[in-house]
């Protein structure tokens, strides 16, 4: 056996076309939990055809009026967004020391980019549901939720740590901790 990004490569002879295929990507997908957002990611695990391809897919649906995708940071790719349905707000925030942030409204057929490992989000502004697709230059981009990542690790993180870190008081903090932190 070979084992290539850490995944199992399959004998040449044994691989077929379904090895390349994934169906289903047209059905809208549940958006009813706190945060309005599903995103269906397709990676070399649900599609073994793209292992050393470099490329992965996501169906990103959020539920009208306020869904959202939180801020999160793909840590081994690059993203470009194409929405087919609805009106979101999109951007990303660079590094330090600028901490800019590049933002804009997108409608139905816009594309916005997303920058290797920086810190984006999107919020569904409109009225209706919208989807849209990410398309990532890595076959395991990974993801990092940035307030799941703080405030629900286990253990917890020192309350004080993240009280000085983010300039809040320790009681808050731990109101924050406790909550049920949920992966889109």
């Amino acid at each position: 056996a070979v084992y290539v990004n850490g995944k199992f490569c399959k004998d040449p002879r044994k691989v077929s076309p379904n090895d390349f295929f994934y169906t289903g990507l047209n059905v809208p997908r549940r958006t009813s939990n706190r945060l309005g957002v599903n995103v269906t990611l397709l990676t070399a695990d649900s599609i073994p055809g793209l292992n050393t391809m470099g490329l992965s897919l996501g169906r990103v649906d959020l539920a009208a009026n306020g869904g959202l995708n939180p801020p999160h940071h793909h840590p081994r790719a690059s993203e470009i967004f194409y929405l087919i349905k609805g009106t979101l707000y999109v951007g990303f925030i660079t590094a330090n020391p600028t901490h800019r942030l590049f933002a804009k409204i997108l409608t139905a057929g816009d594309v916005f980019v997303f920058p290797l490992g920086l810190i984006h989000f999107q919020w569904n502004i409109g009225s209706r549901q919208a989807v849209g697709f990410a398309i990532l230059n890595s076959q395991n981009p990974g993801v990092v939720t940035t307030a799941n990542t703080l405030f629900g690790a286990v253990p917890a993180v020192l309350s004080d740590v993240l009280a000085k870190a983010f300039q809040l008081d320790v009681a808050t903090v731990e109101y924050l901790q406790q909550l049920p932190w949920q992966n889109p």
